[in-house]
């Protein structure tokens, strides 16, 4: 049921950065400007969602500790994203993105912590590989059926996101009961009988989150997502004026990536629970930046698929197990916190990477996009190597698998 959250999240996102660029390329005429337009709502994401993270941790209320968040960043978001397509010039179009993405902000780190709040440590990362199955489901939908839709109309994709968005609030909050599903019992709300006496949770320290593990790992985060997030915001723009690929047809080649990602999903959660979350990101890693750097050299759209349909399946590697293995190496009662220090360094790297990927191809061309991102992805596997030595996770009360 939760899956429907992490849908809805996707399938917005993934419409969002494969055609508002088209809609702003009617007003803008330079890519590094257009990738700084793109990443204006992360600047919210920036700064709101590890407070939101952190405060939810806190948070006691009836509905629970993160529903409260989903309950009123949703409809907001719905509402928004159906704006988007009825702008009536640059001014209209950045406001509707900027209020949609800082609705998004207010939900999407209470939905990921969720997560293990409802799953014992041990099942986290199958776990985070269905919910992520429900999420690449949505960017296939984004990608695929999308661009039909946005082919016959391009505001259709937007209201159907939106609607879904809607649908999948009522399902997520009708099916899940944080008090009945949690995981661990001191998480759970106090009983009403008890509430008089409850004592609010202590605030955490983000500050004493950052042990060498977790240095690193946030670092080999940002240099993934930099690479990751740069290829998803231009990739479009890339096979527009570099293939000479129609819109639709860029637009639907970014589903191959996104239908490997959805079947190895389910499997990479499985293989990080058996062979650890750490060699499977490596493997991803190494894995992506081989086919970033493949990518640069296909001219052929069969090859480009085939090329995008392997690099999802690195990307689940990496994708998949990256936040389980984040909250394994903090306490369960910083997940919120954690969850917010991911998506902190994961906004910090949407924000970098589409401008200066933009630069980079203002001042070269387009056909710099993918060596860029395999040198970035090359980076965070250094990052990943520099974490040997450091405090294992193992030691504390996770399970072999982090």
């Amino acid at each position: 049921m939760l899956g429907f959250g992490f849908f809805s999240i996707s399938i917005t996102w993934s419409l969002y950065n494969a055609f508002v660029p088209f809609f702003l390329e009617k007003y803008v005429h330079s890519v590094a400007l257009i990738s700084f337009l793109m990443t204006i709502d992360n600047y919210f994401a920036l700064f709101l969602q590890p407070w939101i993270g952190n405060r939810s941790d806190r948070t006691t209320s009836r509905f629970g500790r993160r529903m409260p968040y989903l309950m009123i960043g949703m409809p907001f978001a719905a509402v928004l994203t159906m704006l988007i397509p009825f702008h009536t010039g640059l001014f209209t179009l950045l406001l509707f993105m900027m209020l949609m993405n800082l609705a998004m902000s207010l939900y999407r780190s209470p939905t990921v912590a969720l997560m293990p709040d409802i799953t014992p440590e041990e099942q986290r990362t199958k776990a985070n590989g269905l919910i992520n199955f429900m999420g690449g489901f949505g960017s296939i939908l984004a990608f695929g059926v999308g661009s039909i839709l946005y082919k016959s109309n391009p505001a259709l994709p937007f209201i159907v996101a939106g609607l879904i968005t809607l649908l999948c609030l009522f399902i997520v909050s009708r099916f899940i009961k944080e008090n009945r599903d949690g995981v661990n019992v001191q998480m759970k709300l106090p009983s009403e009988a008890a509430t008089a006496t409850a004592t609010k949770p202590s605030r955490i320290s983000f500050r004493s989150q950052l042990d060498r593990t977790t240095v690193f790992l946030l670092a080999a985060i940002f240099f993934w997502f930099v690479a990751y997030q740069g290829v998803e915001t231009l990739f479009t723009l890339y096979g527009k004026h570099h293939l000479g690929l129609s819109e639709q047809a860029a637009s639907f080649s970014l589903t191959f990536f996104s239908l490997a990602f959805v079947l190895f999903a389910i499997p990479s959660g499985w293989l990080g629970g058996r062979f650890g979350k750490k060699k499977m990101i490596i493997i991803g890693v190494c894995g992506l930046m081989t086919i970033f750097a493949l990518v640069g050299f296909a001219k052929d759209l069969l090859l480009l698929r085939g090329l995008l349909l392997l690099g999802g399946v690195f990307w689940a590697c990496i994708n998949i197990n990256s936040y389980p293995y984040v909250v394994a190496t903090g306490t369960e009662e910083s997940i919120g916190t954690r969850t917010g220090m991911y998506y902190l360094v994961s906004s910090l790297a949407a924000i970098s990477s589409p401008p200066l990927l933009g630069l980079m191809i203002d001042i070269f061309d387009y056909s710099i996009l993918f060596y860029v991102a395999a040198i970035s992805m090359a980076v965070a596997l250094v990052c990943l190597f520099l974490m040997k030595g450091s405090k294992q996770v193992t030691n504390s009360i996770h399970s072999p698998g982090a």
